[in-house]
């Protein structure tokens, strides 16, 4: 191996060391740098570090957001002659609400799979890819939950010693942690991705009305108060994110297809983008359909 192929799998020793290359920092900068645009949240183009909090009441759909976006993480870019559009990457998903449904992902993946095939059949090898790019952890508490966070650092590098690069991280969970909880949460979260860099999605079930409690301070600062109308909306924020997605639950199912469907409106607060979507969930799949809904 020479100086050079050495320097290119030296990362960031070789930058430590003085020896990277220019081809080397202008690759690595632009991966850090690049856009993805992740259906259902592609109203807003998203880069690797940001952290995404999804909130809304229990159920409305936030778990079915999270398997959506790994299916479209897992998938390929292309495919046999067939374009899926996927970023070829590989997903960690920690289940705090130690409820999810692997069948669901897989009747999910399946049908994604089988839209792009042009003889309706599901391809077995690229199936069998895209599962195995799915990384799951289940956290029964808390505490498990930092446990885990804690040792990440050492499952995503032996995993990228292994060829895996987990460039999304998917955080599912139902209740509220205790404020000290919280705050080792987001500094955890913080040193993780100063060494790897990942999109950080998760989920965080509210109470909706004047009776959910408010919060004056929160996790070191980076916690707010929010009241909108009509809703009156109150919430507490936990996580260090740059960017908001709220789903509201909507009371009317809707017909399509002489099959009964629940949707939702999946609403971006932060940033404010005023053009909600209408997210609707059927028996396999889910579909986002992006109308203005204001």
């Amino acid at each position: 191996m020479n100086k050079k192929e050495d320097n290119e799998k030296g990362g960031v020793k070789g930058w430590i060391d003085g020896d990277e290359t220019a081809h080397y920092t202008l690759r690595r900068i632009s991966a850090l740098r690049s856009t993805l645009l992740v259906p259902p949240l592609h109203r807003v183009p998203l880069r690797l570090g940001n952290v995404i909090e999804i909130f809304g009441p229990s159920p409305s759909a936030k778990t079915q957001i999270l398997i959506q976006v790994a299916i479209n993480c897992v998938l390929p870019k292309e495919w046999n002659g067939v374009r899926y559009g996927g970023f070829d990457h590989s997903v960690l998903f920690l289940d705090l609400d130690c409820r999810f449904d692997i069948s669901r992902l897989s009747q999910m993946l399946t049908h994604r799979i089988m839209e792009g095939n042009a003889i309706g059949d599901c391809d077995k090898t690229l199936y069998d890819l895209c599962m195995q790019r799915f990384l799951y952890a289940r956290c029964s508490n808390s505490f498990e939950f930092l446990q885990t966070l804690k040792s990440l650092h050492y499952r995503l590098k032996r995993e990228k010693d292994h060829g895996v690069s987990v460039q999304l991280l998917l955080i599912d969970r139902k209740k509220l942690f205790l404020q000290s909880v919280s705050e080792a949460v987001v500094q955890d979260i913080k040193k993780l991705l100063q060494v790897h860099p990942m999109l950080v999605i998760a989920t965080k079930s509210v109470i909706f009305g004047n009776t959910y409690s408010t919060a004056s301070e929160e996790v070191n600062g980076c916690s707010r108060n929010v009241t909108r109308s009509p809703q009156h909306t109150q919430y507490r924020e936990y996580m260090p994110s740059v960017w908001q997605v709220k789903v509201v639950t909507d009371d009317q199912p809707v017909i399509s297809n002489s099959e009964n469907s629940s949707w939702y409106v999946l609403e971006w607060l932060l940033p404010r983008i005023g053009l909600p979507d209408k997210i609707i969930v059927k028996d396999v799949r889910t579909l986002c359909v992006d109308c203005d809904l204001s």
